[in-house]
């Protein structure tokens, strides 16, 4: 019997990469990666025009150059016929949206509206939206919206309402001319399949949507704007596709341009944390997934719906079928790092890296992994991004505290480290406490496999074991699992997700287990770190907040 394939293809922050997967295991058998062209626009716009404070735009034309590159890449590299590809999906880094017109094209790439902000693609780190969210939080508490609570009390700047109101109030011609607003993973879907559908998993935790409520009610979005009484039949649309199911097939088109044959079955798209979930082998409740990148996103499933204070959303079916799927994160954790080796290493350790033939990274980690705990002095808030769980507020900036004349680059960067470790057992203590226990923890994503340091570090913070998923490419093998239930068993891939997971999901034989006296003196130091969190994070001393006002003023 031939063994037959899958494509997934995970669209990330900076590139979006393609995998090909053996259905019968799981194993990848190629990948391709493919760098945006125009990546991150959070200054200026192609043509020069300047962007405002906490922009981050993208060129849609960037994703379908990955479809493009990465596809016949990886069919090429494993020498697969495409007759042997049964099925294929993708996941997207959420929530990122775009307005369209009636035909589906973004309003950007129309002559005579590429100058004009608003018309580009809006990125998940896209945080100029704030005013507005502070806007329809403040009216849902008032009027007593249900919904709130099922968001951890606050909607987020990065979502899709939100967005949709800096679009009226800001350019009210564009939000005219706009036919649709699409999320990014059901435009390349639409573009793939020719057909306009949206899942369940970015309507549920993106745009307030509920499986038996559906959206909030017209009488909050008119107390919102008045032009939005009908955003949800004018702007949204209703046709809503739970997660596995067949959102059409590949057009002939794109299956020329892609490598593909037309009529290859395509599933609904994904967002790319919790596409990871059945990548690593979950199939069940209480086991958060850590999906660990520039920013870090935690996904888990329970059997009943819980109010968590300050999740990103509890929503039915949004992750697997048949249980509640919650949705925690936080917005820097890679970029984190990345900040600190691009702005703040002396020239010194980078010569001393290029000498020893590693990267800086880890450079620092072989430096970092020498301190004990507490050795550094040093405490810091992970909030260079904002925080996403569980206060939910872009506003609020980094902190580092205990720096001296002594204080060594390497001690900085595993203070940075420990942040984002408190930072999740925050997050998790927060689940627990509201009725939802963390039984297990999970994780997958380049850091986990490239960070030891930083995988034993939260193991130690939250004294947990953590497994590490098998893949390198979490989401895209997760698309591609989607891709063959999309197919079904009679095409020989699987009739549920569960099916699939049990074949082709899997972890790492090694495991991070919590080191007893490391435990010890993380508990003393998480206190500390809780007691920052609550004093900048809650209101009582918002100096962060007038800081960056002052700097937006300047």
């Amino acid at each position: 019997m031939e063994n037959k394939y899958s494509v997934g293809v995970d669209f990330g922050t900076l590139s979006g990469r393609a995998v090909l997967v053996d259905v019968s295991n799981g194993d990848v058998i190629a990948q391709s990666t493919k760098t945006y062209t125009h990546g991150v626009m959070d200054q200026f716009l192609p043509d020069g025009t300047k962007l405002g404070h906490d922009w981050a735009l993208q060129h849609p034309g960037d994703y379908l150059e990955v479809l493009e590159t990465t596809i016949p890449n990886v069919l090429k590299e494993a020498n697969v016929s495409k007759n042997d590809v049964i099925g294929m999906s993708i996941d997207f880094t959420s929530c990122t949206i775009l307005p369209v017109d009636k035909a589906g094209v973004p309003l950007c790439l129309k002559e005579g509206f590429a100058k004009f902000p608003h018309a580009w693609v809006k990125l998940w780190k896209h945080h100029a939206a704030q005013k507005q969210a502070n806007k329809l939080n403040q009216i849902a508490e008032e009027r007593g919206e249900e919904f709130l609570g099922r968001y951890g009390g606050k909607i987020s700047s990065e979502w899709v309402i939100p967005k949709i109101m800096q679009i009226l109030e800001e350019d009210p011609k564009i939000y005219e001319l706009t036919d649709k607003i699409l999320e990014g993973t059901d435009w390349v879907t639409m573009q793939l399949t020719g057909v306009e559908t949206r899942n369940s998993c970015t309507a549920g935790y993106k745009a307030i949507w509920h499986k038996k409520k559906g959206y909030p009610s017209k009488e909050f979005f008119k107390a919102l704007d008045d032009r939005l009484e009908n955003v949800v039949e004018e702007k949204l649309g209703t046709k809503i596709l739970p997660q596995g199911s067949k959102a059409g097939e590949l057009t002939k088109e794109m299956a020329e341009k892609i490598g593909l044959n037309a009529g290859t079955p395509v599933a609904v798209g994904n967002v790319d944390a919790h596409v990871a979930v059945p990548a690593v082998g979950i199939t069940g409740p209480n086991k958060m997934l850590m999906i660990i990148g520039t920013s870090t996103c935690d996904v888990m499933c329970g059997e009943v719906e819980k109010e968590v204070p300050g999740m990103c959303g509890v929503v039915e079916d949004g992750v697997l079928p048949g249980y509640f799927g919650y949705e925690s994160g936080q917005s820097c954790v890679g970029d984190h790092f990345d900040w600190f080796v691009n702005n703040c290493v002396p020239e010194s350790y980078y010569k001393e890296a290029e000498e020893k033939g590693v990267n800086i990274h880890e450079l620092l980690m072989e430096k970092a992994s020498k301190l004990k705990v507490g050795e550094s002095g040093l405490l810091a808030l992970d909030w260079w991004n904002g925080n996403r769980s569980c206060l939910v507020d872009v506003d609020l900036t980094g902190m580092m505290l205990g720096m001296t004349l002594a204080t060594r680059p390497e001690e900085i960067y595993r203070a940075l480290i420990e942040a984002t470790a408190y930072g999740k057992n925050k997050i998790i203590k927060t689940f627990e406490e509201a009725g939802v226990p963390v039984e297990e923890l999970y994780a997958c994503g380049g850091i986990s496999k490239k960070n030891p340091l930083m995988m034993q570090i939260y193991a130690d913070v939250t004294n947990k074991e953590i497994f590490i998923g098998a893949s390198d490419q979490s989401p895209a093998l997760g698309a591609a699992m989607f891709g063959a239930v999309a197919a079904g068993a009679e095409k020989g891939g699987y009739d549920t997700i569960f099916d699939a997971a049990r074949a082709m999901g899997k972890v790492e034989e090694k495991s991070y287990k919590p080191i007893p006296e490391n435990v010890k003196i993380y508990e003393k130091i998480f206190k500390e770190f809780e007691t920052l969190h609550d004093y900048f994070g809650r209101g009582e001393n918002d100096v962060m907040k007038r800081l960056k006002k002052w700097k937006k003023e300047s």
